[in-house]
């Protein structure tokens, strides 16, 4: 931005011009160095401030001005940092001998000058040295401001301005150097000088130039954090903001003041400077600034201030307590935010006509976003309401049918078509009724039917809002389903039956699947919020109401499956795709049950198993959602068969899943158990460590306790829902300890009723109430029967255990006995061949066991004998071995693969065939001998 002339913009004197004109020839090398470093002529500062103090005579004025002028002539190349305090104790004095003698003026000023001059020193530590005494002297500047006379306090906004724009003289004291460039600001900062010159703001309040340069001077300080914060303790935000309506011919006084507040903005907390600016005053003032500007500015200047006045108005409504509506400054925003839409007699807007230049474009965005703040505040509502804001956003709710040269360009009117429904998704929630009373649903349901029509749109995507938008209509469909998501989320029951009566839930059916086929490669998170969004429409639609689910529909089934299908590693992405996954299960609770077709083409397409697949990821944020499903679905007949089918990694089974999950919670919790998961505590046997260190606070009987509220905590009373709807028996793919949980899981609800009567008993004990004895009784009965509860399910656990062990040692005995037999058989089979190769490699072994052989079979013969029978002898003589003799004898010879085969020695033998296995082979390197020449021919 560019600033208009300033108060120290004259011409330079005549004087100056005259010196200019006479500048003498260059010198020589020699005389150059000589005029650049100047001998100090030392004058007595202790005597000059002597003359000050002491001096009171008229006679003597003369000689303390001539004596001042000395030293200003002695400093005129800057102030060595050794005599400061010197310098300021003059200056000082001189400032209280303006009063009464004005001809203290001049020296004063032109001492003041010498500050603005950059510091000499002659060591570098002496910036170190003289910082104390540097800081004490520069904020004596801010103080100075008190002296009554304009020349001084201008030359002081001049000096503490020159801190920014130090300029080395062109000569310098012998022996002298000047401070870093930053030396001065640093020591402004420390000092406190800019919280002084806030201060000295009330000094000026009617001097409009001197205010003027203490602006000018503000604002090079407010370039500083430091400073900034130095300000605000003053209530810079506040001083400044009510004063931007004084009169001001040159424009300076606004300009100025609006680029102070802008540093405090970009340098401080905007709370702070928010909450100074929310007063009645300084509203009243930035009101009457802007409206100015409005409808006398002409200037591109002036267009620019005027927005950056609106974007500080519009940082001021976002805190709720600002006056804004009190001061009527609300009604005329929104006036003027709607006046182009929607017609009005009001005279503000009368002769009031916006341009197409960039920055009136930028008006209209600025008054859109003022509109989406001012919907924040429900004060606000009725004013929103009269000025038609609904009707006036709902004019950019279509396409751009006719651009032309005198009109916003295509790039424009889709921003702010853009920003006017990202607005109406702020505002259509709060006015209903102005909602319907425009045909809200049928205007939206037409652009976006629009939003997916073949029509040809190349969006620009350059705004904020058009993200993703370019070259489509995403942006479009984007922010209609956001005005559509939070309408439809109200519940009201007029506005969803008329939406759905125009057949919303088919078409947003359609773009779910429009979108699906262009987003197959693609994925982004515009795709992705639309989806969601769209999905979190349909469940509101058609939660509760049976005839919206048949319109769903299992097309609808179908779209949800590949939702549930995605990639678990997506869901870390940062995308959006954990949002979308969560609006498919609500959908899925929604959209799907209560419907019998609906739940039945859900089965029958492996919804369940998909659902399982999901929970075995084991995401807490999903598993509570997802065992709610299941537990609504089991209310289908056929929903556990498919349960307990499914299968998932390392063939674990849906019951095995489950009882995970159980001791998952159990190990979150707290939940105290042996190493074989058998319950420890049996008056406790569900209560985690959090909860009993927390222990038992008497409450109200409309509260609920700590029993009661961790029912809903935790997954364990939907775990235990399912499995009783799958049933505790025959559950498959449970081992041993699992089944020790399971006998937990059982008695889930028995052991919530106890720990509910313990807690009662705790807490009548803690209020020091006792109970009639026939209630005492029973409350002891009570607990009795569930730690009774909690001791049988023990002992089972334990039964189960030792049951488990006594098997596990059957079966290992069984395995041993295996291994046993198998060493036996091995042992007779070894003994066997070495007896085998005993009998065929010893002869007199063979005959020996021939004999046992024979004598055996002798022994077994009977020894009754009928008379007169004939014996036949069944020996073989000359016959020594150990077989069964019979007329037949098998000879087991070298292998036929040796030998080439009994056909060897024929003439099949010469045929390229094989014999394996029964079948013919080729027999390599074979000599036969030919019937005719009888000589050996080789065959290969």
């Amino acid at each position: 931005m560019s600033s208009p002339p300033g108060p120290d913009g004259a011409p330079a004197p005549a004087h100056l011009a005259g010196r200019e004109k006479r500048r003498p020839q260059p010198a020589t090398d020699s005389a150059l160095r000589t005029s650049q470093c100047i001998q100090l002529k030392s004058v007595d500062l202790n005597r000059v401030i002597k003359l000050l103090e002491d001096s009171n005579s008229n006679n003597e004025e003369d000689g303390q001005l001539e004596t001042l002028k000395k030293v200003v002539k002695q400093y005129e190349t800057g102030l060595p940092l050794k005599d400061l305090a010197q310098i300021f104790k003059i200056l000082n004095l001189c400032a209280e001998k303006i009063q009464d003698q004005e001809a203290f003026i001049e020296p004063t000023c032109e001492i003041l000058k010498l500050c603005g001059l950059p510091f000499l020193k002659k060591k570098l530590s002496d910036e170190v040295n003289y910082t104390p005494v540097t800081l004490e002297l520069i904020a004596q500047l801010g103080y100075l401001m008190r002296v009554p006379s304009s020349q001084v306090r201008i030359q002081i906004c001049k000096c503490i301005i020159s801190f920014y724009h130090t300029e080395p003289p062109n000569k310098q004291l012998a022996g002298f150097h000047s401070t870093s460039a930053n030396y001065k600001i640093q020591m402004a900062e420390l000092g406190g000088l800019a919280e002084t010159l806030v201060l000295s703001l009330a000094l000026v309040e009617n001097q409009l130039a001197e205010k003027l340069w203490v602006l000018k001077a503000l604002q090079h300080l407010s370039t500083s954090g430091v400073n900034c914060k130095l300000m605000m303790k003053a209530h810079a935000a506040s001083r400044i903001c009510s004063h931007l309506n004084d009169a001001d011919p040159s424009g300076q006084l606004l300009f100025r003041s609006s680029e102070i507040l802008w540093n405090l903005l970009e340098n401080m907390s905007k709370e702070e400077i928010v909450n100074q600016l929310s007063n009645l005053e300084c509203i009243y003032a930035l009101k009457e600034v802007f409206v100015n500007l409005l409808m006398h500015g002409f200037r591109h200047y002036d267009r620019q201030l005027r927005n950056d006045l609106l974007v500080i108005a519009t940082l001021i409504a976002e805190n709720p307590g600002a006056p804004m509506i009190e001061s009527g400054f609300t009604k005329q925003l929104i006036l003027l935010a709607t006046f182009n839409e929607v017609k009005s007699h009001n005279p503000l807007v009368r002769g009031l006509k916006l341009t197409y230049s960039y920055e009136d474009f930028e008006l209209k965005k600025l008054l859109f976003n003022m509109v989406a703040v001012l919907a924040k505040d429900l004060c606000a509502v009725q004013l929103l309401n009269e000025g038609k804001v609904v009707l006036a956003l709902f004019h950019y709710v279509k396409p751009n049918e006719k651009p032309g040269v005198r009109d916003w360009s295509a790039a424009q009117y889709e921003e702010l078509q853009l920003h006017a429904i990202a607005t109406l998704a702020s505002v259509a929630p709060l006015l209903v009724d102005d909602y319907m009373t425009c045909q809200g649903n049928t205007r939206l349901l037409m652009f976006l039917e629009w939003c997916v029509g073949q029509d040809p749109f190349f969006g620009q995507g350059n705004c904020f809002h058009g993200a993703g938008g370019r070259g489509n209509k995403l942006a479009q469909m984007r922010y209609s389903l956001r005005v559509l998501r939070p309408v439809v989320s109200l519940c009201d029951e007029a506005v969803n039956l008329d939406l759905c009566d125009q057949g919303a839930i088919n078409q947003l059916l359609d773009i779910l699947k429009h979108i699906a086929n262009k987003s197959k490669e693609k994925e982004d998170a515009i795709v992705l919020e639309i989806q969601t969004d769209i999905l979190l429409i349909l469940s509101t639609l058609c939660e509760n109401d049976l005839h919206r689910k048949e319109l769903f529909g299992c097309g609808g089934v179908d779209i949800l499956m590949p939702f549930m299908k995605m990639d678990p590693n997506k869901l870390y992405s940062g995308l959006g795709h954990n949002r979308l996954l969560f609006s498919t299960l609500d959908s899925l609770w929604c959209c799907v049950m209560g419907c019998y077709i609906t739940e039945d083409y859900f089965l029958r397409k492996e919804g369940i198993f998909l659902l399982l697949d999901l929970l075995a990821l084991k995401q807490k944020n999903i598993c509570n959602l997802i065992l709610g499903i299941l537990i609504e679905f089991c209310d289908n007949s056929k929903t556990a068969s498919h349960i307990n089918t499914w299968r998932g990694k390392k063939d674990q089974t849906a019951a095995s899943l489950l009882i995970h999950l159980w001791k998952q919670e159990d190990l979150e919790l707290g939940v105290k158990h042996d190493q074989h998961g058998r319950i420890v505590d049996a008056k406790k046997p569900l209560v985690g460590s959090f909860q009993e260190q927390q222990g038992v606070i008497p409450m109200s009987a409309n509260c609920p306790s700590t029993a009661i509220m961790e029912v809903s905590e935790n997954m364990r009373a939907k775990i235990y829902s399912v499995l009783c709807k799958l049933g505790f028996e025959n559950l498959p793919g449970l081992s041993a300890k699992d089944f020790v949980t399971l006998a937990v899981i059982r008695r889930y609800l028995d052991f919530k009723v106890g720990e509910v009567w313990s807690e009662i008993c705790a807490e009548l004990k803690e209020e020091m109430f006792r109970p009639v004895t026939p209630d005492e009784e029973a409350l002891k009965v009570i607990s009795e029967a569930s730690e009774n509860v909690g001791k049988m399910v023990a002992t089972l656990q334990t039964e189960m255990l030792e049951s488990q062990q006594h098997q596990e040692l059957q079966e290992e005995k069984k395995v041993y006995s295996k291994i046993q037999a198998i060493h036996k058989q091995r042992e007779m089979v070894n003994k066997s061949w070495e007896d085998f190769l005993t009998r065929t490699s010893n002869y007199e072994a063979l005959k020996k066991a021939k004999r046992l052989q024979e004598k055996s079979i002798e022994a077994s013969r009977s020894k009754s004998r009928r008379q007169n029978a004939t014996l036949h002898s069944t020996k073989i003589k000359g016959l020594n071995t150990t077989i069964a003799s019979g007329r037949l004898v098998t000879v087991e010879s070298t292998p036929s693969e040796l030998t080439g085969g009994p056909l060897a020695d024929t003439d099949l033998a010469l045929r390229k065939l094989s014999v394996r296995g029964g079948a013919l082979k080729k027999i390599k390197g074979v000599k036969v001998l030919d019937p005719l020449k009888k000589d050996p021919v080789s065959v290969k």
